[in-house]
């Protein structure tokens, strides 16, 4: 790891973290802390990926439904209006919205093969932008001038790598950067997130051999074939299986490459020094 004790993140004049785990444990929360301390530059994946990587992708998704329409259609082609993702580290909707669901397209899903190129293109802006990490942390010092560094992940970091390979480039690319800390949910974080997303079910991506699984054992039980699905209903009953899918593989990364703190201490910090203290505690031996 990047620091080995207490006693090195103490004395380190550069403090440089990478967050992962579960969307909705605090990430984004403590990320936003330290950036308004104003030594910490903020590194967003999700918005690195929705700006560099998958732009081009969203904005051609929504001009192709702009050609649909005879009025919007002639003003494209004419050049006469613009279209374009206003993608914001709050508002990532546009990522989300282009991966979108599978199922019945009157009921605004995908076919499974559009899903599956989407959810491929996906994986690969993800693990382009995770290895940006050592760019993005050098030049907030080099350009900006700060300090310290947040990586803040997405929440399918650990469905691209493989923790328990000690060779594997993404994890090792971004230990030599960051000191990697899972924020672990407990049970009743759990329900919380699923009850959060039955909600206001999202988009979310998956390993594809999760992914082929789940989809084939929704159709068996619910003997429907592709196009009666439900796309809300299956991402609905496919979540909690994700959350359990991604347990272990988030703890693997902990133990092999990291450390981990719990949801609640992530909660309870209010400043810089608070979490800087909790950090310090966890290097303990």
């Amino acid at each position: 790891m990047l620091y080995k004790s207490a006693q090195d993140w103490r004395a380190a004049p550069q403090k440089r973290i990478l967050f992962f785990g579960m969307s909705g444990l605090g990430k984004t929360y403590i990320s936003n802390i330290l950036r308004n301390a104003g030594s910490w530059f903020h590194y967003s994946i999700d918005y690195r990926i929705g700006t560099r990587y998958m732009g081009e992708f969203i904005a051609d998704n929504a001009k192709s439904e702009a050609m649909k329409n005879p009025f919007l259609r002639d003003l494209l082609l004419s050049d006469s209006i613009y279209i374009g993702s206003n993608i914001t580290f709050e508002n990532l909707n546009p990522v989300s919205s282009y991966l979108g669901k599978p199922g019945d397209p009157a009921k605004g899903g995908l076919a499974m093969a559009e899903y599956r190129r989407r959810q491929d293109q996906f994986r690969k802006a993800e693990i382009n932008a995770l290895l940006d990490t050592q760019y993005f942390a050098d030049r907030a010092t080099r350009l900006y001038g700060y300090p310290n560094f947040i990586c803040d992940t997405g929440g399918s970091i650990c469905e691209w790598v493989d923790a328990d390979d000690p060779k594997d480039p993404v994890l090792t690319a971004l230990s030599q950067q960051c000191l990697l800390v899972w924020i672990k949910g407990d049970d009743a974080h759990t329900e919380e997130l699923i009850r959060r997303f039955d909600r206001a079910p999202k988009p979310m991506s998956y390993q594809p051999e999760f992914l082929q699984r789940t989809w084939e054992d929704y159709l068996n039980q619910m003997c429907l074939s592709e196009g009666d699905v439900d796309p809300d209903a299956f991402i609905r009953w496919t979540y909690a299986q994700a959350l359990a899918h991604r347990q272990p593989r988030y703890a693997a990364m902990a133990k092999n490459w990291g450390v981990t703190v719990t949801a609640d201490q992530i909660s309870a910090i209010k400043t810089e020094a608070d979490f800087n203290e909790l950090i310090a505690q966890t290097l303990e031996p």
